[in-house]
């Protein structure tokens, strides 16, 4: 027991509680604190919940953040990285949004589990095959820019996740801040704002459209594949890498049922968030290089895009996942001035926006926060 790795876990929503679960039951973790900000004497009294951040980095000795909010995240991340604790993430929205700035101060990876993290520990065995990435993708089974309440409380009750969540996987905010921190983690780039996001039947077909469009560009890039209407099945929920090979190995990628070539396509079907995490936490406690971060110097963020028209002097409690604004993946030197739909909280629109407009910094009144200053140093550093 001695030996156990004090882990200490920021949020107690989906992946933090299966987290939690699944720590349980491994002999050389321990949940040692649970930082949240809800009422801890409404919470399971077996449980170490602490409204404490000093109370969290006391008592861990390293932190996984997965609370879903890059505002509170940057927070508590910066609070224990200055203390020397390493920080796992599952949380694409705060590594896209302040993890290059958070990268400066120590250890920050985001995990396997979560699309991001499978395509990175997917990047790696990749690599040590040969095989040359030219596609990093993802897969989705519908999306929709515009879902209703009544369809998103459906479903967020169906599948026991938050209304926000759910509404932002819907509307593919969550899909694009994926691909953005792959893009920047990779040094890949995106084909056009939003993706390219080709519709097929089957994950081959897709993956070999984008790294022939990949291949003509000169550049990886990171987008995804969604299942075609009408087809037989849906894609399978994983990810994919697209990418080529030692021309002389041909003939024995055929014999291996990867197909003719010249595009080779590595599909992992599956990806487990938090069930996947402890590998992630026991690489870092071994010594393990980052598996994924956002990178020194990123290229590409995620604007935020009105939903609906928005009025001068409207107050937006967040953006992610709300019916107001979603996200579409763009090239910084496109939009410099462009406003992260991370750091969309708390906000007042200084103005009318119209449907569909893209939203800048100027176009909303942003609260002093860690976050506003970690992407101000952020854009510097990309542009």
């Amino acid at each position: 027991m001695n030996n156990q790795t004090k882990i200490g876990i920021i949020g107690t929503g989906f992946i933090a509680t299966g987290l939690v679960r699944v720590i349980e039951q491994m002999p050389d973790l321990v949940v040692s604190s649970i930082l949240t900000r809800r009422n801890v004497n409404t919470l399971s009294s077996s449980l170490p919940y602490t409204n404490s951040i000093d109370e969290l980095i006391e008592k861990s000795q390293l932190i996984v953040e997965c609370a879903g909010d890059p505002i509170y995240g940057t927070d508590v991340i910066a609070r224990a990285l200055a203390a020397g604790l390493p920080a796992v993430t599952m949380d694409a929205e705060l590594q896209v949004t302040t993890g290059t700035y958070l990268s400066t101060l120590g250890y920050l990876t985001e995990a396997e589990g979560d699309q991001p993290g499978a395509l990175a520990a997917l990047h790696r065995e990749a690599l040590a095959m040969g095989f040359k990435p030219l596609v990093y993708g993802n897969l989705k089974g519908y999306l929709n820019h515009h879902p209703t309440l009544k369809d998103m409380q459906y479903w967020a009750q169906f599948q026991g996740i938050s209304l926000d969540q759910v509404t932002a996987f819907t509307d593919g905010t969550k899909l694009q801040l994926e691909q953005v921190l792959v893009a920047n983690g990779f040094g890949a780039t995106i084909a056009r704002q939003g993706l390219l996001g080709y519709e097929s039947a089957e994950v081959e077909e897709g993956s070999n459209k984008l790294a022939a469009h990949a291949k003509a560009l000169g550049q990886p890039i990171s987008d995804y594949l969604i299942s075609k209407p009408g087809a037989t099945r849906k894609l399978p929920a994983g990810v994919f890498i697209a990418g080529e090979h030692d021309p002389r190995q041909a003939p024995a990628l055929k014999y291996l049922k990867l197909g003719e070539g010249p595009y080779y396509t590595l599909l992992r079907n599956y990806h487990l968030c938090h069930l996947e995490i402890p590998k992630t936490i026991r690489e870092v406690v071994n010594g393990s290089d980052v598996l994924l971060d956002n990178s020194s110097h990123p290229t590409t963020s995620v604007v935020a895009i009105a939903k609906t028209e928005l009025k001068a002097g409207q107050y937006i409690k967040q953006a992610l996942g709300s019916f107001e604004v979603r996200g579409e993946a763009i090239l910084i030197e496109n939009m410099p001035e462009h406003l992260p739909i991370g750091l969309m909280r708390d906000v007042v629109i200084k103005h009318a926006i119209a449907p569909g407009q893209l939203l800048s910094i100027a176009d909303v009144e942003l609260p002093e926060t860690l976050a506003l200053k970690a992407w101000q140093y952020t854009l510097k550093q990309a542009l």
